[in-house]
């Protein structure tokens, strides 16, 4: 792993694009991101590759939402493996910053602003997708599927069931 800076830096040009993505949105902190928002990691150990904190209690967050007054400090904590997948990094980063900027939810909407944002990266071009990937699978049971069909196995290599079997291309059930 490559030098990790002290703290996580804001990518050049990130606030902009979410100022521009969300011009149709109501997003009423939007304007404080550049002056509230500040960037740590998390601990190494952290499952999450990101979260947003607010420094006020959900209540204060609601009515201050409904004000369109200043959040106090946003906490944005970056998990410190996505220093080594860049687009990674940006589009967790863009996902936390839509929370910063109010759109608390996750919801379809949430999801495509991110895409427009900071498209995710695809399986074969993170490693780091690639390792959680790995994590996951090392800690489920089945390690190979068994066809209820054909009895065709094979190893699992893919978090969600299989739809059908790559032998018979029936339907997949298990046994």
């Amino acid at each position: 792993m490559t030098n990790i800076p002290k703290k996580p830096e804001m990518p050049e040009g990130m606030i902009e694009s979410i100022k521009l993505a969300l011009k149709n949105e109501k997003a009423p902190f939007l304007n404080y991101l550049e002056s509230q928002v500040k960037l740590k990691w998390t601990n190494k150990e952290e499952s999450r590759l990101g979260y947003t904190k607010f420094e006020i209690e959900h209540n204060e967050i609601f009515r201050r939402k409904r004000l369109k007054v200043s959040p106090g400090v946003i906490i944005i904590a970056l998990n410190p493996i996505l220093h080594q997948d860049l687009i990674l990094y940006k589009h967790t980063l863009a996902h936390e910053l839509l929370h910063a900027a109010g759109l608390i939810e996750h919801n379809e909407n949430h999801k495509k602003l991110v895409d427009i944002i900071a498209p995710a990266p695809k399986l074969n071009d993170s490693a780091v997708l690639r390792e959680l990937r790995q994590q996951i699978l090392d800690t489920l049971p089945e390690r190979q599927w068994i066809c209820g069909d054909c009895g065709h196995t094979w190893e699992r290599r893919r978090v969600s069931t299989p739809l059908r079997c790559p032998k018979c291309a029936r339907a997949f059930k298990t046994k």
